[in-house]
């Protein structure tokens, strides 16, 4: 009989393209605590980080962990075809990261500028399932740039991105057997996919501090309610809920920017992810999907 897998910690990151002390990369740890079926999701705090260069070297320390991720992982295919990059994966992300942000907008703005009024961008094919910004976007939100920035240090921290890069394995630390295995595994993780399941169109976040209304903040104690309840479709599909203290709860709240709260939404997506690797699935839940794309976990 195959031994049960160790429970790893578990990630959620809302990520920043240029991050500062006003606005970090926010790190929500946490871990599963219970039977499979009826299990909580403990966050144990947060993790903030003024520059990539220190969120690159959280990245790169030896830990066991599976991690939801704020950032797009992968670009269309037709836009990559269109430009004629490289059409693997991993020559595709290296390609880019050999660019500069002046570079990638001019190239993007290209391409937009050659199709017709409502197509200008391309999509992949998890943008609608999830509803998600085409990851070509380079305003509105910057997700172009946030790929840019943050795909490239998870590819040299040797991480396995499900589907997409085996990165570097290890011997199973947690695993009854020496059999080589990823330690740190990211996930494309969306935390409005999340959040829209239980808000539906209503907005619970705003970096501007004229549109962080009671409306927004009542919208997060709701969500911050189906969330620790498991009320939420996902959480209630897979018999998981969140457990946090009082203040943290209290912090989340407060943060109208809806940073922490994003973190502890791909905390997660990341705690499905893991229920569903450890029931069988090889690959943490994802359907099949073009390993050029990539895929936003639970879409």
């Amino acid at each position: 009989m195959t031994p049960p897998l160790a429970a790893p910690a578990l990630w959620g990151c809302d990520f920043s393209s240029a991050p500062s002390r006003r606005k970090p990369v926010v790190l929500a740890v946490g871990r599963c605590e219970g039977r499979p079926g009826a299990q909580r999701v403990v966050l144990e705090r947060w993790d903030t980080f003024d520059t990539l260069d220190g969120w690159a070297q959280r990245l790169r320390e030896p830990a066991d962990w599976v991690g939801g991720f704020d950032l797009p992982f992968g670009l269309p295919r037709e836009l990559v075809q269109t430009l004629g990059w490289p059409t693997d994966w991993l020559g595709c992300m290296r390609h880019c990261a050999a660019l500069s942000r002046d570079e990638i907008r001019a190239a993007f703005a290209a391409f937009c500028n050659a199709r017709p009024v409502g197509g200008k961008f391309a999509h992949r094919a998890t943008d609608g399932p999830a509803g998600s910004s085409p990851s070509m976007k380079w305003v509105n939100p910057p997700v172009a740039f946030m790929l840019h920035a943050g795909v490239p240090l998870l590819i040299d921290a040797g991480v396995c991105l499900p589907g997409l890069h085996p990165g570097t394995p290890d011997t199973g630390a947690g695993f009854d057997t020496p059999t080589p295995r990823p330690r740190r595994v990211a996930l494309e993780a969306y935390p409005g996919l999340l959040a829209r399941s239980v808000l539906g169109t209503r907005s619970y976040k705003s970096d501007d501090k004229a549109k962080q209304t009671p409306e927004r903040f009542i919208a997060r104690k709701d969500l911050a309610d189906a969330l620790e309840t498991g009320r939420a479709p996902l959480l209630a599909e897979a018999g998981l809920r969140l457990k946090w203290t009082h203040a943290q709860r209290e912090a989340a709240l407060d943060d109208a920017s809806g940073d922490r709260l994003d973190a502890v939404l791909c905390l997660l997506q990341a705690a499905w992810a893991w229920t569903q690797h450890a029931a069988g699935h090889p690959c943490y839940g994802l359907p099949a999907f073009d390993p050029l794309e990539g895929w936003i976990v639970s879409a």
